[in-house]
């Protein structure tokens, strides 16, 4: 059995890890609502340029935009949005888990496969499964800027339109509430009808009829570059919500856990200690009764 010594030793560190535990916890808790409130934020943008861009595709049946032609699947890109760091318990596992699952099955559909990684933990575990890997983007921060995503983005629907790739999916940790994160992987495009789906009411705001400046084709070009590029920023703004979520939760159960053994340790340093004045008090009487 350990000394009292060995036992205060480690009570000490159990007390100082939990101290960093607690600070993360705190600090996790702090960047969780920014980061709600970032996320909440960009709904309503991508909102209105979906319903501009729904209206707009069915006002011009003359012209469709690339990214509403569906064609036969060859090649397809994957674009998955991960953290930069970790400590934030099972979300990059849950997440990197799903996203395996369809890498294996695209590739066993025959396709070929172009990979985004946005987030460290992305770019590792696409180096490590030997993955194309044809752009990046890594250190956002705690807020996430287009101009940094865009650039990385921008390759995948660059090979999109010149036909290069038929298919683009984006997978992201979906924040379902402050304990639970879901992982998803959705099709980016070609665009379905139900991401463009208009409710009555946004059918009635949206009905009225357009002027364009310079052309139709060059609105409609750019609206719809717009709207997947929100579709991409929001799924960003979700993850890093999801992130500092559960990260929170993940420091919260390290902080009881802590608390736990430090209860466990206090009560057998008290015990040994016991044992210890036990034994020198059945040491003394012993002695005594030699003399």
């Amino acid at each position: 059995m350990p000394g009292t010594k060995e036992i205060r030793t480690k009570i000490k560190s159990v007390q100082n890890t939990r101290k960093i535990t607690k600070a993360m916890e705190m600090v996790a808790a702090s960047k969780m609502r920014k980061a709600q409130e970032r996320m909440r934020a960009a709904r309503p943008y991508g909102d209105k340029v979906r319903n501009i861009a729904s209206h707009m595709s069915q006002a011009n049946p003359e012209y469709k935009h690339p990214f509403l032609v569906k064609r036969p699947v060859r090649n397809a890109g994957l674009i998955v949005v991960t953290t930069d760091k970790g400590l934030c318990g099972g979300l990059n596992t849950n997440m990197l888990r799903v996203a395996l699952q369809k890498f294996r099955e695209l590739e066993a559909a025959g396709m070929g496969l172009r990979c985004t990684a946005v987030g460290v933990k992305g770019v590792q575990f696409f180096s490590r499964i030997g993955a194309n890997l044809v752009s990046q983007v890594v250190h956002l921060g705690d807020r996430p800027h287009l101009e940094k995503l865009i650039g990385a983005v921008k390759v995948q629907l660059d090979a999109y339109n010149s036909g290069e790739i038929d298919a683009v999916f984006l997978g992201y940790s979906r924040f379902i509430n402050t304990m639970k994160q879901e992982p998803v992987i959705e099709q980016l495009l070609p665009l379905s009808a139900e991401r463009l789906a208009q409710s009555e009411a946004e059918k009635r705001a949206y009905s009225w009829d357009y002027i364009y400046e310079p052309g139709a084709k060059e609105v409609v070009d750019e609206t719809m570059v717009r709207y997947v590029e929100a579709l991409i920023y929001q799924a960003v703004a979700e993850n890093m919500a999801s992130e500092q979520s559960a990260r929170m939760v993940a420091m919260k159960a390290a902080s009881d856990n802590a608390k736990n053994v430090i209860s466990e340790l206090q009560l057998v340093y008290n015990k040994t200690r016991q044992a210890a004045i036990t034994k020198e008090l059945a040491e003394i009487v012993g002695g005594a009764a030699a003399v």
